[in-house]
């Protein structure tokens, strides 16, 4: 089982200096992966627990890309339909270059009424725009020579494609996730919350002929025992990856988390 953390990438604690030293702090004590999420335009009304400030998601992973020298970094999740295909594709693959292939591409299709108004894009197509635009991810990182409008052009560099992790709630995200991805990418209060929806997930892929994996984001229980339960359980189902979303006001609190977490009964992989 491999284990990631988060790091707010929202909210006041979303600062150059202290993202930066989670971050570094989570690779020096062993964690696997660290990840950030993605709201682009959050409205008045619903800004609570971050006042609205969010740092763009792609932007942030390729500032902790170059803070770090080992540990992974993921979005979880990035939202498709919010971006165009091609700008997007570069800068993936630019992260993914410069971090000499350290991204964990999370992806979903959104659900925040207000962010697609703002926008302008039809929230009602967003599960067709985001399975065109995985596509596309893939025709970029399979040949050097891609169309995209009628045009020819190079996609370049092209490094290895990083994971695509496709989040999402059943049955929908499953069947994308099996169909477009590398693996599904659920949230979850507890392993029994989603045990029947990941081997559900297990099972597809096997009629599909594919091997999936299963990253879960969940915030993990702050008691010792309960928490290595919840690990053991994951563990059980399948789960590939937990990634643990961490509350905390400043580095010392962050830190404190990382120790317990530390403590866990894990394989753990580099």
């Amino acid at each position: 089982m491999q284990l990631g953390v988060t790091v707010r990438n929202m909210g006041v604690q979303a600062t150059a200096d202290l993202i930066i030293a989670c971050a570094q702090s989570a690779q020096r004590l062993g964690m696997e992966s660290v990840w950030v999420v993605d709201h682009i335009a959050i409205p008045p009304d619903d800004a609570q627990g971050s006042g609205g400030r969010y740092l763009d998601v792609l932007t942030t992973l390729a500032w902790l890309a170059g803070q770090t020298t080992r540990i992974k970094v993921g979005s979880g999740v990035l939202i498709l339909p919010y971006r165009p295909l091609l700008p997007s594709a570069k800068q993936i693959a630019t992260i993914q270059e410069l971090s000499a292939n350290r991204l964990i591409l999370g992806v979903g299709i959104g659900w925040m009424d207000a962010e697609f108004r703002a926008l302008g894009v039809d929230r009602h197509a967003r599960g067709k725009i985001s399975d065109n635009t995985l596509g596309f991810f893939r025709e970029c990182f399979a040949r050097d020579e891609v169309t995209l409008n009628g045009q020819d052009f190079l996609f370049r560099p092209r490094p290895l494609p990083p994971p695509i992790l496709v989040g999402g709630a059943a049955p929908h995200a499953l069947k994308r996730a099996v169909a477009l991805g590398d693996g599904w990418l659920p949230m979850a209060k507890s392993p029994q919350h989603i045990a029947q929806d990941v081997q559900n997930y297990f099972d597809l892929c096997a009629q599909a002929g594919k091997q999936g994996s299963v990253t879960v984001m969940t915030g993990l229980p702050l008691d010792e025992e309960e928490c290595q339960r919840h690990i053991d359980a994951y563990a059980e189902m399948g789960v590939q990856r937990v990634v643990c979303s961490i509350q905390y006001d400043d580095l010392d609190s962050y830190e404190q988390r990382l120790q317990q977490l530390r403590q866990l009964n894990l394989q753990w992989q580099d």
